[in-house]
């Protein structure tokens, strides 16, 4: 018997394509029954925006083997029958190993993502053609338990006027879950361990402001009931959901971009692939202009001096990193304690 099928017509810049998605009807979302055929045209709705915040960018896979409730896993390398027309890009990975990985380039690369069971889109900060220098600061705030997405508001707001006195331009969106991610727009100048330190003098003087609501501290012991700016998101080879991206949780929410002035309303359960297409077409993309005026980050480099000096040194790298320069001990506190 002939395995179900379908096919979908994805325009792009160049031209229509068809393509096919097998097991249209299998149940992606078991809570609201949405299915494969549903996220794919969903990307096919929203195809022009999806491409202009992830496309060009090397992209990581988040896939999964029968949905979004069972086991997943990142593909970064192309799939074996990878179409033609999908182009891939080598990077260096923290191992100084390269490999290649996947570039979308027209909306029916993603389509095309979804059939090989895609939910979840991780593009890096940096272009295909030079992946070695962001041209993206990301700043990935992170309520930790007993806050939410309420506590994130007033920090995102206040980080605004940081990055703001740094010279930056920013942007916004939810995170589809109960976070906020802060972009800005960045000259491709500075390679990952600048563009984090430059994320580390933000977030610091973020909490110099706000010691009360947000942290630096890596380890969640010492975190508090406040929210984290995860600084360690800026690492090479660290990503987070993309813009327009569905996330695996089970109201099928978008990471969906927002204007400064929707922020204080914003409910982030209302933006799912149900809802997002037609909040596009109604309001427009908030991140059309985005790429307009990139700034530099210099002026967060000369606070990241300033800090040195102050005694600030270096903060922890994820536990997968290989020992960094300047980096203190990779032990939990309260382990190091009872070491002692």
């Amino acid at each position: 018997m002939a395995s179900e099928q379908t096919t979908l017509t994805v325009p792009g810049p160049h031209g229509e394509r068809e393509m096919r998605v097998s097991s249209p009807s299998r149940v992606l979302w078991p809570e609201l029954g949405l299915t494969k055929l549903d996220l794919a045209r969903y990307i096919v709705d929203v195809g022009e925006a999806f491409i202009a915040a992830n496309g060009d960018r090397p992209v990581a896979l988040q896939r999964f083997s029968e949905n979004v409730e069972g086991d997943q896993f990142f593909s970064k390398n192309p799939p074996k029958g990878t179409p033609d027309f999908i182009r891939s890009v080598k990077v260096i990975f923290p191992s100084a190993r390269s490999h290649p990985m996947l570039v979308l380039d027209e909306p029916a690369a993603a389509v095309w993502a979804v059939q090989m069971n895609t939910a979840v889109f991780h593009p890096w900060p940096s272009h295909a053609e030079n992946t070695d220098n962001p041209d993206q600061l990301r700043i990935d705030l992170d309520p930790q338990p007993g806050t939410d997405f309420d506590d994130a508001v007033p920090a995102a707001l206040a980080l605004k006027e940081v990055l703001a006195e740094a010279g930056l331009d920013t942007f916004i969106k939810t995170s589809g879950n109960r976070g906020l991610h802060v972009y800005a727009p960045i000259e491709p100048h500075h390679e990952f361990l600048d563009v984090r330190h430059a994320v580390i003098a933000a977030a610091r003087e973020l909490e110099r402001r706000m010691p009360d609501k947000v942290t630096t501290a890596w380890w969640k012991e010492e975190r508090g009931v406040k929210v984290f700016l995860d600084f360690n998101q800026a690492n090479r080879d660290r990503t987070i959901a993309g813009a327009y991206s569905p996330r695996a949780l089970a109201h099928a929410p978008v990471s969906c971009p927002i204007t400064w002035d929707e922020l204080g309303s914003a409910d982030p359960k209302n933006f799912t692939i149900l809802t997002v297409p037609e909040r596009l077409k109604t309001i427009g993309d908030p991140w059309a202009d985005m790429k307009a005026h990139p700034g530099s980050i210099d002026g967060l480099l000369g606070w990241w001096e300033r800090d040195l000096k102050a005694g600030l040194g270096e903060l922890p790298f994820p536990p997968d990193y290989p020992k960094m320069p300047g980096e203190p001990p990779r032990v939990q506190p309260s382990r190091a304690r009872k070491q002692d």
